[in-house]
């Protein structure tokens, strides 16, 4: 049989190391597509360090992309390179819109050129939903984004199903909602509070800022994420799906599960801070029901919610004593 070659856009961030890691275990050759120098991404490409293939390509540079897949002739093209830290898109609109809109119109036409049999993942997200119209989310409810990162995938969502339409491509979305993991940026909520628990049970820090207590938000384990990925192309056909666990938490619940994993109450060392409040533009019922998933793909979410965070504690722990280890 001829080996499985995957093309992973984004491969430097949380998802695209996990998915590489994934499709290596599984068989595949796996090459990766980096925006800047590998050495930027040095610690999400840790764990696949030395057994992916890197290109640096930019997704708006559409020759360059034909090139690439000319060169390395995948059977699975992942799409997951865009900004992905939604409050930055509105400091960003238009490289948001670019590298999340244009950029996936840019590498379906570059499929469409060299070889419209490869399968295309693009990642969506929750975000496309806004403010939903019903709740939970499901295939069928209708996008409703307000952020220009939520606008921006809304757009690479149904350029996707276009072109599934229209050319008879193997298009599959992903929408996706909140999936974290030790990978995870700190500027990301869910990783800033596991360093800071670390941390603060360290002695390293003293308090944690935050704003909204209250905000609510459909956590998963990005390992489990990715797995569906994968899963949706290889199904005989194309299609969409929501991931999720279908059970939302307060961020209040997310901050006791890490202190918890740490053994110190919380509302001893976590304060509030009204300016860190998102107000009109924060996000309530993203709730994702992933039937279609679990029915069709057969996927289930394996980690729960305090076992990620205890995963994420942990594994920051690990990090903060890793250098007085070295001393």
């Amino acid at each position: 049989m001829t080996t499985p070659r995957a093309f992973i856009t984004g491969v430097g961030g949380q998802d695209g190391s996990l998915l590489a890691a994934l499709l290596l275990d599984k068989g595949y050759e796996v090459v990766g597509v980096l925006r800047r120098e590998p050495s930027a991404y040095a610690e999400a490409l840790a764990p696949v360090e030395g057994r992916v293939t890197l290109l640096e390509a930019d997704l708006l540079d559409h020759a360059a992309l034909v090139a690439s897949l000319r060169e390395t002739r995948p059977t699975e093209v992942y799409n997951l390179a865009a900004p992905s830290f939604v409050p930055r898109s509105w400091d960003e609109p238009i490289v948001t819109a670019e590298f999340a809109a244009v950029g996936a119109t840019s590498m379906l036409e570059a499929i469409r050129e060299v070889d419209p049999g490869i399968r295309f993942y693009q990642a969506s997200s929750s975000e496309i939903f806004g403010e939903p119209r019903e709740t939970p989310q499901t295939e069928q409810t209708a996008p409703s984004p307000v952020t220009p990162y939520g606008v921006a995938k809304a757009y690479a969502h149904f350029i996707a199903g276009s072109y599934r339409r229209k050319y008879g491509m193997f298009t599959c979305c992903g929408i996706l909602y909140n999936h974290e993991s030790p990978l995870r940026p700190v500027d990301f909520l869910p990783r800033k509070v596991s360093h800071a628990a670390a941390a603060i049970s360290l002695g390293l820090e003293d308090e944690l800022v935050l704003g909204d207590l209250s905000a609510r938000r459909d956590w998963g384990y990005a390992g489990d994420y990715v797995r569906a990925m994968w899963l949706m192309l290889q199904c005989d056909q194309p299609g969409d799906y929501v991931v999720a666990t279908g059970v939302s938490h307060s961020v209040e619940e997310l901050v006791a599960c890490a202190f918890d994993a740490v053994s110190l109450d919380w509302r001893e060392h976590v304060r509030t801070d009204s300016a860190l409040f998102r107000g009109a533009s924060e996000l309530h019922d993203l709730v994702g029901d992933a039937s279609k998933a679990r029915r069709v793909l057969g996927w289930e979410p394996e980690v729960g919610f305090r076992e990620l965070l205890t995963l994420m504690v942990e594994a920051d722990l690990a990090r903060l004593q890793a250098p007085a280890a070295s001393s």
